[in-house]
């Protein structure tokens, strides 16, 4: 291996030569062997960065700080990144010190060396082209890093709804396909009123549109930025200008027409409260599909000592001792991404409370954590419609003998007989004197055509028509969307 030698105001260091970060790389290199995770697990992060740098790049030139020759090499370095090329360049570690310094000058010095590259000149050939002096020209790590994370939450956000909103028509759809399943519903674990597995199901659906709702919501938040703060939000050592330039070019190269510069550059600089809103909203959403994946886990418990009441795919062997035992391996593995979100919640929290003064020196572990869990929910989302909830199928037979053997059902008797006499007959279909049916007949209470048109299952679950639409979710409409999100996921390290 050959290396250059580049120099900082600490003094001068080797650099593989093939290398296209620099000396502030190999710093922090040293420095931050803590994770053993790069900042380029996150692409979405990279190419935001990208972005930014490629924003400030065209205002810069646009205010004649930066000439046409200078330009146009960083420009296309810069659109180089954006389009995949160059990730594995990003080699600094997700947790550092310096707010975020360390992944900056990565960005700065992997810009800088193909835009010389590009310019048929040697790399760290600094004296042409810096990355302090003209990458990083009218900026600071203070306003660039927080700028390309709320970026990159804003991407894996947009994945994440497509992912939950796929799964939401998962769930319409098993909501169609057991709407005559009668089944009886429980509250605190316990028996209570006779419902229809397809309004169990619905209900599933429900609760994510809710959640897509309230991630979209965050979206406008998270594009608010303080580009042109530079340091501490005075904007110094940047033109006049150059805030409301910088955001317009990233404004049109990200096609994000909510992108703007926030009120005031100083409160924004120091605040992180958008990233405790995006961290919140995740643990919500991760929270109720855990919620989800514990009732898929109770209904399918069995299957023969527990409910039994809708089979999930069996995925693999449940055991290395007990022949034949298949595990809800699916909804657990859910659960445990949304634990971890949970955990991270608290990350966000203390991370954004600790900072003090004018700049919080903790985003990098809450842009770790946000990209991290944003991404896991996705795929987990995605293992969760695919390999479970597709294929879930109701035990119909044994969901009709318990609603017939149910003494729930004489809820629905309580407005013909009363509270009191309901509440006698349960006792005593509980100690096997008959179905409550029977009990009401033989003791003269109603006819048993009375009866029946009480207990009918429209009349139990309350269940209308079916007039939902659902969208014209093909399998290849599916397949096409699930393509676009793996496409807009993959890197290429080249």
């Amino acid at each position: 291996m050959t290396f250059r030698t580049e120099h900082d105001s600490l003094g001068s260091m080797e650099v593989p030569e093939e290398a296209y970060w620099g000396i502030h790389t190999a710093r922090a290199l040293e420095n931050f062997a803590i994770s053993k995770r790069q900042i380029n697990v996150y692409p979405d992060f990279i190419v935001a960065y990208a972005q930014v740098k490629q924003a400030a790049a065209r205002a810069n030139h646009e205010l004649g700080d930066l000439d046409d020759e200078r330009f146009a090499l960083i420009d296309k370095a810069c659109q180089e990144i954006i389009d995949g090329h160059l990730h594995d360049q990003f080699v600094v570690g997700v947790i550092q010190g310096g707010a975020g310094t360390s992944t900056n000058m990565n960005v700065n010095e992997v810009i800088a060396n193909r835009a010389l590259e590009l310019a048929g000149r040697p790399k760290g050939d600094y004296d042409y082209l810096s990355p302090l002096d003209h990458v990083n020209r009218s900026q600071s790590t203070n306003d660039t890093y927080p700028s390309a994370v709320k970026l990159a939450v804003v991407y894996g956000f947009k994945k994440l709804i497509a992912e939950v909103q796929l799964l939401q028509y998962s769930f319409r759809q098993k909501g169609r396909e057991f709407r005559d399943v009668l089944k009886v519903g429980r509250t605190q674990l316990q028996d209570a009123v006779p419902m229809t597995l397809g309004q169990e199901f619905r209900g599933f659906a429900s609760t994510l549109g809710e959640d897509i709702a309230r991630l979209r919501d965050v979206l406008p938040l998270m594009l608010e930025m303080n580009l042109g703060a530079t340091a501490i939000g005075t904007g110094i050592t940047a033109r006049e200008g150059y805030a409301d330039a910088v955001v317009r070019h990233l404004r049109e190269i990200t096609d994000e027409p909510h992108v703007r510069t926030a009120t005031d550059l100083i409160e924004a600089t120091s605040d992180t409260g958008v990233f405790m809103s995006a961290s919140s909203v995740l643990k919500r959403n991760a929270m109720k599909l855990s919620k989800i994946c514990n009732d898929l886990r109770l209904l399918s418990s069995g299957p023969q000592a527990g409910l039994g009441e809708i089979h999930l795919p069996a995925k693999q062997a449940g055991s290395s001792i007990m022949p034949g035992k298949v595990n809800p391996v699916i909804p657990e593995a859910v659960s445990q991404v949304a634990f971890v979100i949970a955990g991270s919640d608290v990350t966000v929290t203390m991370a954004s409370e600790a900072g003090q003064l004018q700049l919080n020196a903790f985003e990098p572990v809450m842009a770790h954590v946000l990209l991290q869990n944003v991404t896991w929910l996705r795929r987990a989302v995605r293992t969760l419609r695919i390999n479970c909830v597709d294929g879930i199928t109701a035990d119909r037979d044994r969901l009709a003998q318990m609603v017939g053997s149910s003494v729930g059902v004489v809820t629905a008797l309580t407005p013909a007989i009363g509270y009191l006499r309901a509440a006698e007959l349960a006792k005593a279909a509980l100690r096997g004197e008959g179905t409550v049916r029977d009990l009401v007949v033989d003791k003269g209470l109603l006819t048993g055509d009375e009866v029946d048109a009480l207990l009918n299952p429209e009349q139990l679950s309350n269940q209308g028509p079916d007039t939902e639409s659902l969208p014209a979710m093909t399998p290849e409409v599916i397949a096409s969307i699930e393509r676009e999100l793996d496409r807009a996921d993959s890197k290429n390290l080249s």
